[in-house]
């Protein structure tokens, strides 16, 4: 009897040491990967592909082994565009969810609020937003995927001046993104030789732009560029049409998607914008460092979700790669290490160009890695 109990005993403690050694081997703390997008709401058209790129290769990820031998835990929340829902979710990743490191903010507006928390707590924050004010000055936690309003400011004015325009006038909207790109763009403009003739700009909620056009119609500008994103610069290039003005029109970088051709129909043919080779990666030459990543995120992502790639999925894509490169080449999930890893990122190829950052450059483009695309056929095509 008591031999029979003893071997019970050495049973369940083999038993239990297996378990722990297993437990050990298989079941070490999740990297937590943080993020806050506007998956809903007026912005939506941005944080919805970044929301669904994020979950989509943090599944892929997992599936390949994770990262540093650990399963990467995705904690998303939507802020709806909201700038105080964005700090309170931001709040709620550091304090409470314990993130390693934070990947998201959809706009200007919801990333600024969250920057000082990120400074304080000292976490890597990775912004998917587009004014240059997030990285300039620099702060040491923060880093961004886009390129700059100011970039797209001076591609604009370049592609301008190979056509030889240099009157402009200027419409733009009353958000954060569009308030920045209209003062990049006042600052670099003589840079270019590009003299601002007009000075336009709409609200948030208006759905007629047909005034402000027909004062910029008799400005004696030779070109259009129209500051801004969501719905209003489809309402611009409608009414832009409407009311006979026949000048070259350009967009920001903010619309760079399909989404932008279907709302503004068939008065988008000629309008031209800087992005990122992901909406051309098929036309992109064989050559191009960009095209197999870009081919590739664009096959899984379609694939998926049965809907139209877009660059702002793509922003999501790098921030996610990004922050596993650095984690890897760091061996660490250490936040201050990742951050280093973070800033020495040399030659990266993501979706939206070949990032290589510094102590002075947390986003580590270049002018080169915009493309000038032009609406043909109701598609994007290459500007040679």
């Amino acid at each position: 009897m008591e031999t029979s109990k003893w071997l019970r005993r050495a049973v369940a403690a083999l038993i239990a040491g297996g378990l722990v050694a297993v437990s050990g081997a298989f079941a070490q703390e999740p990297i937590r990967i943080g993020a806050f997008v506007s998956a809903t709401g007026p912005a939506a058209f941005l944080g919805d592909p970044e929301q669904k790129t994020l979950e989509l290769y943090g599944e892929r990820l997992n599936a390949a082994g994770g990262v540093l031998g650990r399963k990467l835990e995705l904690v998303v929340y939507d802020d709806a565009g909201d700038a105080e829902k964005a700090r309170t979710f931001a709040k709620r990743l550091i304090e409470q969810d314990r993130v390693d490191v934070i990947v998201g903010g959809s706009t200007t507006g919801t990333t600024m609020a969250v920057v000082p928390l990120a400074e304080q707590a000292q976490v890597p924050f990775i912004s998917l937003a587009g004014a240059v004010v997030i990285v300039e000055p620099t702060k040491k936690w923060v880093f961004k995927t886009p390129h700059t309003d100011r970039m797209a400011c001076e591609k604009i004015f370049a592609d301008l001046r190979a056509r030889n325009l240099t009157k402009l006038a200027l419409i733009s909207g009353s958000g954060g993104f569009d308030k920045s790109m209209r003062a990049e763009c006042l600052k670099v403009a003589a840079k270019y030789g590009i003299e601002v003739v007009a000075d336009e700009t709409y609200g948030a909620a208006d759905n007629d732009m047909t005034a402000q056009l027909t004062k910029i119609r008799a400005s004696g500008a030779q070109a259009v560029l129209n500051a801004g994103f969501g719905q209003g610069p489809a309402i611009v290039t409608r009414n832009y049409r409407q009311v006979g003005l026949t000048l070259p029109l350009y967009q920001s970088h903010g619309v760079a998607s399909k989404e932008y051709i279907k709302l503004s129909g068939p008065a988008a043919e000629g309008v031209r914008l800087p992005a990122a080779a992901l909406l051309v990666a098929e036309i992109l030459p064989d050559g191009d460092s960009q095209k197999p990543v870009v081919v590739a995120y664009r096959k899984s992502y379609e694939d998926r979700f049965k809907s139209d790639v877009s660059t702002f999925g793509g922003h999501a894509y790098d921030g996610l790669m990004l922050a596993v490169e650095a984690m890897r080449r760091a061996n660490s999930t250490d936040k201050a290490k990742v951050r280093d890893a973070l800033e020495a990122t040399k030659g990266y190829v993501g979706t939206g160009g070949v990032v290589t950052m510094s102590a002075a450059d947390h986003m580590g483009l270049g002018l080169d890695a915009f493309r000038m695309l032009e609406v043909k056929g109701g598609t994007w095509s290459l500007v040679k």
